[in-house]
């Protein structure tokens, strides 16, 4: 079965050849969408496997906010790697700000994090998107998310 049979745009490894990011701090499992500077729609799903849900908290398992965003910053990075005149292969992407931060939903073990980024602002070496966190159809969290292009 190819990728535009099972909905997958890129999988694992070809993220993998994107983010430095490596387990247990890869947020992102799947990109299921991307339209060139525009839009990146990604999938993380979560089991009580994850490490964060040890500590976070014992008894009642929590996706910890901060790394939402981070799952966010993630699928932004793609979007600005993946897109026309992006941030080039030699550069990395570092998230300096968060703006308009919110928080709507718990996060839990058997969730399936889908996160939407939008492109917004542009202009070398900065970058600034918007997005939104789901769990099924119910708002997670939204935030924008900027991020500067370092050597």
């Amino acid at each position: 079965m190819n990728n535009s049979e099972t909905g997958i745009v890129m999988g694992i490894k070809e993220i993998e050849e994107i983010l430095p990011h490596r387990f247990p701090f890869l947020l992102v499992d799947r990109v299921v969408e991307l339209i060139d500077n525009e839009r990146i729609v990604s999938i993380k799903n979560l089991s009580i496997n994850e490490w964060f849900f040890q500590g976070h908290f014992p008894g009642r398992p929590l996706m910890p906010g901060v790394l939402i965003l981070e799952a966010m910053a993630q699928t932004a990075a793609i979007l600005a790697k993946k897109s026309t005149n992006g941030v080039g292969p030699d550069k990395l992407l570092y998230l300096v700000g968060l703006n308009d931060v919110k928080f709507r939903r718990e996060v839990v073990p058997g969730d399936t994090l889908r996160v939407v980024m939008q492109g917004h602002k542009h202009r070398k070496p900065l970058w600034s998107m918007k997005g939104e966190a789901f769990v099924g159809d119910q708002l997670v969290a939204m935030a924008t998310v900027n991020a500067a292009e370092v050597e």
